[in-house]
């Protein structure tokens, strides 16, 4: 038998069985099915006494006996088999719901039968309820550690259960398919693997838990190297064939704003980023980087002075934002910086008239608009630059890759590219979303910035922390008040947003309240944030709409309540929003007492750091790679059969290196055919996922 032999010829598998694997598990051949890979491993080398089980946690355990009693009980649905088994040092109950009478009659009082389940205590008295059950001869072939395999509900609703999958797994190995290495000879030598076919074998019928680890760890790598080969692979390919704008010049716009309109002294970790930009802009190849910074730590400035150096060297510039109120702001913002400097920059969004969109579009094509700052509508095909050299793409992962290409794509060379993100991606999923990509972080906030309080409260708190509240608005500070719901939900015990609003009216009644939710109309949602941002309004209660592009430096307090419903990241977006100005700023995080442990740790962490890349590590840990804000919408759709990016970080790293030291001695990988059929075959069909641009 061949790993490509369909399931159908599998003994045990038959056409309706090979149809459902395929649907829920995506297995057609031999190879795929042995590809599902188990997740833990069960102990079935030891048999366990009566006489020895104890009152502590006992774990799924054999025992070896014969049935001394049974019977029937109940009637209908609700029969049950009840009986009594003895291995001569004690009596156990072991009991059956399901197909009752059918067991009753396999069972024969002078068989020796092996059973094999987790034991508990009822009753004082211990008890089997569903064991696996077999003869002394079908036991023997299940001996020994076995793998749990991953299920899909389709499957358990057709009655395949994780032995079922073993017994199959089995099967495929005693058939002796030939199964090759994928992996260069050195690789494998030089990083202490299993061969393929050793480990293959081992991960479905280990001799001990020592081989079963090697052989998990040769599959996570080979899994890992694979994954990071494409994205490398990609990366570089890329890089040598998209050429650029060579922008040499440091000139009359870049340097008067540096002497006479800095709104600030840039910090370090900026002046190192601008360096970086500076170099890529350079080197004759496209520029494709991301810049990290938590929220106030001056991204919107760095992308200013590079796209200053832009056009400098005679190209015109484009900011695209992923909301009206973000790409206003920076639109403001970016003016107001560069007031001075007599610069053309228009802002572009659905709501621009046509009128202004004409002359937009006009001083586009003539080349005297220089800076074009707006939302989704700049990628509109009609939009057309006249020498495009440098994006700058804010909160990159609201848009999809193919969104962002558009933009990119609308000049003969591509443009410079930069994009930011204020959600902080952890640096292992960093190494796989992004791939070559060249990363840049701001890590320093500009001076005079104090870290924001974070602290914990509950309902018993509330009117302390009202207090507290009325204290600062009586300062002539703001504030937000953020909800989980705009309407109230009786299924949910949340807090909601229209209920809230009333009752702030009401208990600050001597102090304008807004309220904004993402089902107001743009305009009436404009207006009443032009109200808080104006300070008309003293305090803005809202949803999640305010975590990206609201900034009013005079807001010192953040009130999340319900705050255990949101993730690490959406908590620190809104966090984000106050702490801007020099005040001492507060996030109080309302919560209900009885927490999970998960949700409980998560606000504990929040509270004991500010660091977004540290939140943004373990909330990785907390919910996986595949939840963490902003890889769905990226086109990120990991789907590793037995590697984790939380937990195997070290084999990641080594798998990286042997990938990037192949690709070193040989790129177009011209002497390894197999390894670029197993490329192929594992890739063509998905989406480069280093592409930004």
């Amino acid at each position: 038998m061949e790993l490509k032999t369909a399931l159908t010829y599998l003994k045990g598998i038959g056409p309706n069985r090979a149809a459902l694997l395929k649907k829920e598990l995506g297995a057609e051949t031999v190879g795929d099915l042995l590809e599902h890979y188990p997740t833990s491993f069960l102990d079935r080398s030891q048999v366990y006494k009566i006489a020895d089980l104890h009152g502590a946690e006992m774990p799924q355990i054999q025992l070896r006996g014969r049935f001394i009693a049974a019977s029937l009980q109940g009637e209908g649905a609700r029969t049950r088999l009840v009986t009594a088994f003895t291995d001569g040092t004690g009596v156990i109950e072991v009991v059956w719901f399901r197909q009752a009478a059918s067991i009753q009659k396999s069972l024969n009082p002078d068989v020796t039968y092996v059973l094999f389940g987790k034991p508990t205590e009822f009753n004082r008295r211990w008890q089997l309820v569903h064991p696996e059950l077999d003869t002394e001869a079908s036991a023997e072939k299940h001996r020994g550690l076995r793998g749990v395999y991953p299920l899909t509900e389709g499957l358990r609703n057709r009655g395949i259960t994780s032995r079922q999958l073993h017994t199959w797994m089995v099967t495929a190995l005693d058939s002796n398919p030939p199964i090759p290495e994928i992996l260069p000879e050195q690789i494998v030598r030089a990083n202490g693997l299993m061969s393929r076919a050793e480990a293959l074998h081992a991960i479905h019928r280990p001799a001990n838990m020592i081989e079963a680890q090697r052989a998990r760890h040769r599959l996570k790598f080979e899994e890992l190297f694979y994954l990071q080969l494409n994205i490398i692979r990609y990366g570089r390919n890329r890089k040598a064939a998209l050429k650029g704008h060579v922008f040499s010049k440091i000139g009359h716009y870049f340097n008067s704003f540096y002497e006479r309109c800095m709104p600030f002294e840039l910090t370090g970790a900026q002046k190192r980023v601008i360096r970086e930009i500076r170099s890529d802009m350079n080197t004759g190849r496209q520029m494709n980087r991301l810049l990290q910074g938590d929220v106030g730590s001056g991204k919107t400035l760095v992308a200013l002075l590079t796209m200053l150096i832009a056009i400098d060297n005679g190209t015109q510039a484009c900011l695209m934002a992923p909301t009206e109120i973000l790409a206003t702001q920076h639109y403001e913002s970016i003016s107001a910086m560069a007031g001075e400097l007599g610069l053309n920059i228009k802002l572009l969004t659905g709501s621009t008239p046509k009128s202004r969109r004409d002359e937009i579009h006009s001083q586009l094509t003539d080349g005297s608009l220089n800076i074009l700052i707006g939302t989704h509508a700049v990628i509109e095909d009609n939009v057309r630059f006249a020498r495009l050299g440098y994006v700058v793409i804010d909160e990159q992962h609201r848009f999809g890759v193919a969104q962002r290409a558009r933009l990119w794509q609308k000049a003969e060379i591509a443009p410079h590219v930069l994009v930011m993100t204020a959600t902080p991606i952890p640096r292992t999923l960093a190494m796989t979303v992004y791939g070559d990509l060249d990363v840049s972080i701001i890590d320093e906030l500009p001076p005079g910035r104090k870290p924001v309080t974070t602290v914990l409260r509950y309902d018993v708190n509330r009117q302390q922390i009202y207090n507290a509240l009325h204290r600062q608005l009586l300062a002539g500070r703001q504030a937000y008040i953020v909800y989980p719901l705009i309407d109230e939900n009786p299924k949910l015990e949340l807090r909601d947003l229209q209920t809230g609003y009333d009752n702030i009216a009401h208990l600050f009644s001597d102090f304008k309240v807004a309220m904004v939710h993402g089902r107001m109309k743009p305009s009436e949602k404009e207006r009443q944030m032009q109200l808080f941002a104006s300070g008309e309004a003293k305090i803005l209660v809202a949803t999640t709409v305010i975590e990206v592009g609201v900034n009013v430096p005079n807001a010192s307090v953040m009130i999340i309540e319900n705050a255990e419903r949101f993730g690490l990241s959406q908590l620190h977006q809104l966090r984000g929003r106050v702490g801007r100005g020099a005040d001492q700023s507060y996030c109080i995080l309302m919560s209900r007492q009885n927490l999970s442990h998960d949700s409980r740790h998560r606000l504990q962490v929040m509270t004991a750091t500010t660091d977004g890349f540290i939140l943004a590590e373990e909330d990785m840990k907390l919910r996986g790679p595949g939840d963490i804000e902003g890889t769905a919408q990226s086109g990120l759709h990991i789907n590793l059969k037995i590697a984790s990016l939380v937990a195997d970080t070290p084999i990641l790293q080594q798998a990286r290196t042997a990938a990037e030291q192949l690709l070193d001695a040989d790129p177009q990988l011209a002497s390894y055919p197999g390894l670029r059929l197993t490329l192929s075959r594992l890739f063509d069909r998905t989406m480069d996922w280093a592409r930004i641009s």
